[in-house]
């Protein structure tokens, strides 16, 4: 196996912080280093890199305050192109402080670098199956996020994606003007240069621990910076388009109950389609959730899409707001 550096970036992840830097330096065949930028933490994590670092010489702990929202409108991107210009390899895996990964995951995320089929691959993520919430199972697939690690996968979240240090310069790595989506943006500008590797068995394990009203906050954040970017449209017109059918649905139900039954049975194709096999397992209370996201998700996308076309308000997160 070629040498492979880990990038991560981070602020304020005390409660993550040993749990992925395990996961990660546990991987076989080992990373040749583990690089994280720590963007300027308050609650105690840049103290324990600094303490890991000296115990694990693979790990290489960057203090960067510029990577903070402070000082930069795309903390997150501007984190991971810290660590990979710092990275001595030419083959890199970018990983996130809210996930944790199987011992295979590198080797088999960067196999189609390292026999040089591919120049780029992507692992997407599926929900921890030890550690989840309701509405981390109900908002799934609507994050791109499967429910079990044996599903395929074209998700292009950095939670698990390689490419070469030759591709990330060509493109101009990861954009620093966006807050959220800054890997979609990075997806698409890496589809231009060359077609990416789907690896099914390269998942991160993700834990977000979502409530409703935080997984339709993560969707409204990312709706806004959508809309900010000018990116994706279809998207806005779609989710649009199904806000008009659920209200015409209601309005038309004063007088024949066909629409309203056309609108759910629209409305469980959209919420069961992708992972219903997956989702089954779960449990009704699942079934029933995942019912209910699915019909808040075209108001929160359309709303908060055409909000970021007219708004160029700064978005944060919870760690900004903490540091």
């Amino acid at each position: 196996m070629q040498p492979v550096s880990i990038v991560v970036t981070e602020l304020n992840e005390a409660q993550e912080i040993a749990r992925v830097v395990t996961s990660l330096l546990a991987q076989h065949p080992p990373p040749y280093e583990l690089v994280i930028v720590d963007g300027g933490s308050t609650d105690g994590t840049w103290e324990w890199l600094v303490e890991a670092q000296a115990r694990e010489p693979r790990l290489v702990a960057i203090r960067d305050e510029t990577c903070s929202l402070k000082h930069s409108a795309g903390p997150v991107s501007r984190g991971r192109n810290v660590a990979i210009a710092t990275a001595k390899s030419e083959l890199i895996a970018t990983a996130d402080a809210g996930c944790t990964y199987a011992t295979d995951w590198l080797r088999n995320l960067t196999a189609p670098l390292a026999s040089g089929v591919a120049q780029y691959a992507l692992g997407g993520s599926c929900l921890d199956p030890d550690d989840h919430s309701l509405w981390d199972v109900a908002s799934a697939p609507f994050f791109s996020v499967k429910l079990s690690p044996l599903e395929p996968t074209k998700s292009c979240t950095a939670r698990s994606m390689a490419f070469t240090k030759t591709l990330w310069a060509k493109i101009g790595g990861f954009p620093e003007d966006v807050l959220v989506g800054e890997d979609t943006l990075f997806d698409m500008s890496a589809r231009r240069e060359t077609t990416p590797a789907f690896v099914n068995n390269a998942k991160a394990l993700y834990h977000p621990r979502n409530t409703f009203r935080a997984a339709t906050h993560q969707m409204a954040r990312y709706a806004v910076s959508d809309g900010q970017a000018r990116v994706r449209s279809g998207r806005l017109v779609r989710n649009a388009a199904r806000c008009l059918l659920q209200i015409a649905a209601l309005v038309l139900l004063r007088w024949s109950v066909y629409p309203f039954v056309f609108v759910v049975l629209l409305e469980s194709w959209y919420a069961y389609h992708r992972d219903l096999r997956a989702l089954l397992p779960f449990g009704a209370k699942s079934v029933g959730a995942r019912f209910i996201f699915s019909v808040a998700v075209p108001w929160v996308v359309a709303i908060n899409h055409i909000k970021g076309l007219f708004t160029s308000e700064q978005l944060t997160n919870w760690q900004n707001k903490n540091s």
